[in-house]
């Protein structure tokens, strides 16, 4: 384990592999490394002849934070990301993966830097622009709810929801936040939403778009959108555990098909 300090925080991260191209994978909310390992999301270590870079966001698992709203809004973690992958691999360009939050940090970071990234995985995709206002509503009452009556309480009252059939059999895992620091960590998420269409149009980078049915936190609606509005972007659906777990084949073929190893980007 390593850590390194970012404005407001010190990240902890890990990499993996001694050559191979440049691979940096991001979690999703109130998850981490660890815990995307136990839900059977840590898709990306599943790739052989890479360097893999893992972090837990700000906030999150091992990595510390501050109680500021605007820290965990994702053009904040964008700029953590950038930091971090910058002092790992330097000039290198990277293959950026993203879970939900990883989602909508990986894109705020590719607009803002198209050339660090050689390709972009979005998994299970957000709610987002049209879906996402609701979304945030949740959010701010979940944080009402921690802050009232604890975690546990709001663990409970989510225990009923049905779950996507490509999530069956997965272990029941807790958030990987600090109590004290979840409600400001769902504020920043309830803040954050998707770069606007019209911005994703101009993001040259090809992309894999790694989805699954039935879950209205990462609906199918927003990964059809951003299959619509990215230019060089192709899709898969899961419907059930087995197809998940092909993900990491799909996600080989995506990065080995783009980029030779160590290439870095223009100056």
């Amino acid at each position: 384990m390593s850590s390194f300090a970012v404005p407001g925080a010190t990240l902890d991260f890990d990499v993996t592999g001694a050559d191979g191209p440049a691979v940096v994978a991001l979690h999703g909310l109130t998850s981490s490394r660890h815990r995307e390992a136990a839900l059977g999301l840590d898709v990306a270590g599943g790739l052989e002849g890479v360097r893999l870079l893992r972090y837990d966001a700000r906030g999150h698992g091992r990595s510390t934070g501050r109680d500021r709203i605007g820290d965990y809004c994702w053009p904040q973690l964008a700029d953590d990301l950038h930091l971090l992958v910058e002092h790992v691999f330097g000039g290198e360009v990277v293959h950026g993966i993203g879970a939900s939050m990883g989602t909508g940090t990986l894109l705020h970071a590719a607009l803002g830097d198209p050339a660090r990234f050689a390709t972009l995985t979005l998994m299970i995709p957000p709610t987002g622009w049209r879906t996402r206002a609701s979304k945030a509503s949740e959010y701010e009452w979940a944080a009402r709810l921690v802050e009232s009556s604890g975690v546990a309480a709001w663990m409970a009252a989510g225990a009923g929801a049905p779950q996507p059939p490509a999530t069956r059999g997965r272990p029941d895992t807790l958030p990987d936040v600090p109590p004290s620091l979840l409600p400001t960590v769902l504020r920043g998420a309830a803040s954050s939403d998707l770069p606007s269409r019209s911005s994703l149009t101009t993001l040259d980078v090809p992309t894999l778009v790694l989805a699954w049915t039935a879950d209205p936190a990462h609906p199918l609606e927003t990964a059809d959108e951003l299959g619509a509005v990215l230019p060089h972007c192709r899709s898969v659906v899961a419907e059930d555990p087995d197809d998940v777990r092909r993900w990491v084949n799909d996600l080989a073929d995506h990065v080995g098909a783009v980029a030779p190893t160590g290439h870095s980007r223009p100056l």
